[in-house]
């Protein structure tokens, strides 16, 4: 299929709550594909479909050798915490201590419409809300203190890529996006 640019923080898909599928077909297949491949090629252990400019509630994992992916996830997380580093394929660099449940059970369908549940405890939690932050125009420095938050920001500005949008062009990152941007 196709390795696809990823949207760097400051482009406005990566803030909108994305849209829930409804359509289990040859091009939500086609998405998936896309997803693993682009993510498999950066590499990553996620990425969520806003991240190739398509607003669906999709994303791809690729965790201890486990690769998958969710689509409309609903997430029951742990009382247990965890701090860990993260990073993010549209904050190209970044890495901070951040917060999380330590496990996770998450339901949603496959790419054929059928329900899958995955569960997984530290970084496969970690990656499936970090994923699921994704759909809902959350990015994992929002979830950082005030401070930390500010030394981001202040990281980002300095960052060479701050400022550019690759794929942010008029013409649709993937041919789905039409429908949903």
């Amino acid at each position: 299929m196709s390795v696809l640019n990823i949207r760097l923080f400051g482009d406005p898909v990566l803030r909108a709550p994305a849209a829930p599928v409804t359509t289990f077909d040859r091009e939500l297949r086609r998405l998936v594909k896309d997803l693993t491949d682009t993510m498999m090629d950066a590499p990553g252990a996620g990425l969520a479909a806003p991240q190739i400019g398509v607003a669906l509630r999709v994303f791809t994992y690729w965790v201890d050798d486990e690769l998958g992916h969710l689509i409309n996830p609903d997430l029951d997380l742990s009382e247990e915490l965890q701090d860990g580093e993260e990073g993010c394929l549209s904050l190209p660099g970044l890495s901070y201590e951040t917060k999380r449940a330590m496990r996770v059970v998450a339901k949603g369908m496959n790419m054929y419409g059928e329900p899958v549940i995955i569960e997984g405890s530290e970084l496969k939690a970690r990656a499936v809300q970090h994923e699921t932050d994704h759909l809902d125009g959350i990015l994992f420095i929002d979830r950082l203190d005030e401070a930390t938050r500010k030394a981001a920001m202040k990281e980002i500005r300095e960052s060479e890529w701050f400022g550019e949008l690759p794929g942010a062009s008029t013409a649709p990152a993937h041919p789905i996006s039409a429908k949903w941007l």
